[in-house]
């Protein structure tokens, strides 16, 4: 009896572990729309390497001088690694530009396409909506 609990109890454990994980994670379309295209340009306030998404926010100066921050998610670590990124490509105030898609919820969240980075090399996120970049239509900015 015993030792069958100890097995039980490990198999609640590992379903609990996985369904951690797999609901920290999502998909493109359950959280960001196509169809909310963005193109800003801030100056980074904060960076995050950590699975599953690296996170960054950047301040936006709006046309009429009040500032938003907005956050981002890139790809995972490891991919972005594997695409030449490394932990000082993106650097607290450095002034980029963003290319992404906003937040189904209309909030100041996004996904990223692709960042022009401080340097001026354009680089991609490594997030499943890169695969449509570039795109047919020039992103819209957000006011």
């Amino acid at each position: 009896m015993v030792r069958n609990y100890g097995v039980l109890v490990f198999a609640v454990a590992s379903l609990l572990l996985m369904v951690a994980r797999t609901s920290a994670h999502h998909s493109f379309a359950v959280m960001f729309d196509s169809n909310r295209p963005l193109l800003l340009t801030g100056i980074v306030t904060t960076v995050e390497w950590a699975n599953p998404h690296v996170l960054f926010s950047i301040d936006v100066t709006e046309p009429t001088g009040a500032v938003t921050r907005w956050s981002f998610e890139l790809g995972s670590p490891n991919v972005l690694l594997q695409r030449g990124w490394t932990r000082t490509s993106l650097n607290l105030d450095d002034t980029v530009t963003v290319d992404g898609y906003g937040a189904k919820d209309g909030s100041h969240y996004g996904s990223v396409v692709a960042i022009e980075l401080s340097d001026g090399r354009n680089v991609f996120a490594g997030t499943s909506a890169d695969g449509e970049y570039p795109r047919d239509t020039t992103p819209l900015p957000v006011r």
